[in-house]
């Protein structure tokens, strides 16, 4: 049985189909037909989670919800034009998500399509821990250093740009990678999925006029890459040893050892485990603002 993607919006298709028999063959096999495609894309989304190609997805159902919506009420113009727009849509994406493209294709042949995909691990205290030493020590004897902490979107494309550790989270192991003159210090290191992922890693320089001249190549990294992801970056100074955190596109500065780890637990630590009810991060985040705006 052949269909458009016009009967799909169509409700007398829909209200002939589920009036058929639903034991006879004709049947079953169209059930079987529409779990393989959605299987399919529920294996296509697994495999763009945690990119920037995800975005795409969610534009897509943007659009095929209008398209719906104006196909149920008449509004025959704007249908036509969802359709165009989906259509030569896909081109574009093609276009524009190349390099997710690539990589997908590349991780499909490095593994088998039906072989269930890692699932995230949770974020716990002992990591916190792991960062609070090791930056502790790192701050006072002004070792730079520079942490990125994947939290949802996935930062494949930067992680490629390192040198593959795959290494459990200790405050020893972060402190001897940024000890300087060693060949691990330079650039950054990522952190997926509770490992170490990468060090020597590139982040994309911001080019912002906001971030104050006495800042480095570090907090332009930092703030680079929290404006292409949601990724948080830690930041030891090497200049000064102060500790500063860039999230969602935003740099907060000269942190002390409680303001820092506030943001942390309340970034990576299960609800479950803090005791404080309270949203500290973003008390803390508008606490700043008010700061800055009435500094400046």
């Amino acid at each position: 049985m052949n269909i458009n993607v016009g009967e799909l919006f169509n409700l007398d298709y829909w209200g002939q189909l589920l009036s058929v028999d639903i034991f006879s063959l004709p049947f079953l096999i169209n059930v079987l037909d529409i779990i393989v495609v959605w299987y399919l894309v529920y294996k296509l989304i697994q495999l763009v989670r945690g990119t920037k190609a995800i975005q795409l997805f969610k534009g897509v159902a943007v659009f095929i919800g209008i398209r719906f919506v104006a196909e149920l009420i008449g509004l025959h113009t704007l249908s036509w034009l969802m359709d165009q727009v989906i259509t030569y849509g896909v081109i574009a994406a093609i276009v524009i998500f190349q390099p997710e493209i690539r990589r997908g294709l590349e991780h499909l042949g490095r593994t088998t399509f039906f072989t269930p995909t890692k699932n995230e691990k949770n974020q716990d205290e002992e990591m916190v821990k792991a960062f609070d030493k090791a930056i502790q020590y790192m701050s006072k004897r002004k070792i730079g250093a520079l942490i990125t902490i994947q939290r949802n979107t996935g930062l494949d494309e930067y992680i490629e740009t390192g040198i593959p550790l795959d290494a459990d989270i200790t405050g020893e192991l972060l402190i001897n990678i940024f000890i300087p003159n060693t060949p691990l210090h330079d650039g950054a290191v990522i952190i997926r999925d509770g490992k170490v992922a990468v060090s020597c890693a590139y982040l994309p320089l911001s080019d912002s006029l906001l971030i104050p001249k006495e800042y480095g190549t570090r907090h332009r990294a930092a703030v680079g890459i929290s404006e292409v992801s949601d990724a948080l970056t830690i930041i030891v100074s090497e200049e000064t040893g102060d500790v500063s955190l860039t999230i969602n596109n935003h740099l907060y500065p000269d942190l002390n050892q409680e303001e820092y780890l506030t943001m942390l637990r309340d970034a990576f630590v299960p609800e479950e485990k803090v005791k404080e009810k309270k949203n500290f991060l973003q008390t803390f985040i508008d606490e700043m603002n008010k700061l800055t705006k009435g500094g400046k």
